[in-house]
Order: C-alpha cells, then sequence, then structure tokens
C-alpha cells in the first residue's frame, strides 16, 4: 500500500491533469514507444514553440482526471506508453505536429484527441492536422480584407498616372458631350 505522501502527490498529479484537460481547448493522445532522445528533442521544442503543452503521462493517472473531466471516452485507448498534447490557444497546433511526426516515425502512433470538451475521432484529428497554422490562415483573411482596397489603389494611381483626376474628369465630360451630338443625327434620319 502506497504511503500517505505519495497518495498525495498522486492526487496532487490528477488535479494538474484535470485543470488542463479543462482549461485547454484542444488535446492529442500519443503512444511515443521507440524514439530516440534527439527526435523527441525535436519534437518538444516545435511543440513548445506553437504554445503546445506536451508530457509522458501514467495511464491511470491520466484516465482518472479523464474521469473528472467528462473525457471517458478516452480511457480504452490508455494502455502503453502515454504521452499528452494539449493546447489553450490553438486547434490545430498540437494535431498538425505530432501527425506530420507520426508519418516520419513508425512507433509514434496517435491514440486519441479531444476538440472542446469532447472525444473525437481519427478523421477528425487528420483533419485538424491538414488545417494551416494560424498565422497563415489570418493571412488569408487579412489578404481577403485588403483585395478591394489595393484594387482601389491601383486605380486611384493610374488616374495619377495619366495626368491627374482634373484630366480625367475633363475628358470624361468631353467624351459625354461629344456623345448625344452623334447620336442626334441618327435619330433625325429615322
Amino acid at each position: 500500500m502506497p504511503s500517505q505522501s505519495v497518495l498525495e502527490q498522486k492526487k496532487a498529479i490528477v488535479a494538474d491533469l484535470t485543470e488542463r484537460l479543462k482549461n485547454s481547448i484542444t488535446g492529442v493522445v500519443v503512444c511515443y514507444e521507440g524514439i530516440n532522445t534527439e527526435d523527441d528533442t525535436k519534437l518538444r521544442k516545435e511543440l513548445r514553440e506553437n504554445d503546445v503543452k506536451y508530457t509522458v503521462v501514467k495511464n491511470t493517472l491520466l484516465s482518472r482526471a479523464c474521469d473528472e473531466c467528462g473525457l471517458e471516452d478516452i480511457k480504452p485507448v490508455l494502455e502503453g506508453t502515454t504521452a499528452l498534447a494539449t493546447s489553450d490557444s490553438e486547434y490545430a497546433a498540437a494535431a498538425r505536429i505530432l501527425c506530420n511526426y507520426a508519418k516520419d516515425h513508425d512507433n509514434f502512433k496517435i491514440k486519441s484527441g479531444y476538440l472542446d470538451g469532447a472525444v473525437i475521432d481519427m478523421d477528425t484529428i487528420l483533419s485538424l492536422s491538414k488545417l494551416p497554422t494560424r498565422e497563415v490562415l489570418l493571412a488569408n483573411v487579412l489578404g481577403a480584407f485588403q483585395a478591394p482596397i489595393a484594387a482601389f489603389a491601383r486605380v486611384a494611381q493610374a488616374i495619377v498616372d495619366k495626368g491627374g483626376v482634373e484630366e480625367c474628369l475633363a475628358a470624361k465630360a468631353a467624351e459625354e458631350a461629344a456623345a448625344p451630338a452623334e447620336e442626334a443625327p441618327a435619330e433625325a434620319a429615322e
């Protein structure tokens, strides 16, 4: 039977895991078996750079934390070596990084994941992994907003390059004045 201090430590770990699961918007559970230290260090660095928290966890402790968070559907995959990657800010970062890593490492497997407090299937995890980064998505949105403004700026610059607004307006007025005079004889001939 474990001592009281060991039980208290395990309760604290479960409480921390529970809080982490509740506060994160997404998480991925993986089997990290068979990866070397160099690859693991590179993986952890990339995850840190994308604000993803990655830790190796004991299956029994994660199972208890899942019970407290309502993520019981993750429990069947909690066997063997288990690591948990969670993100508080970006939905796709953990899935994208870990799925790309799993492509290159045969022993590294994605076990399960969750999104906004609900367990998701492997197809959803793979779909998340194919989304571009947050910065790329923001750049695309900003590009869409800037396109009309940029087009207006190009038109305005073309007017300036042709000789200015006054000359363009004068030319337009001259065209309009000439147009009714040309149409009048055509009507008289009828």
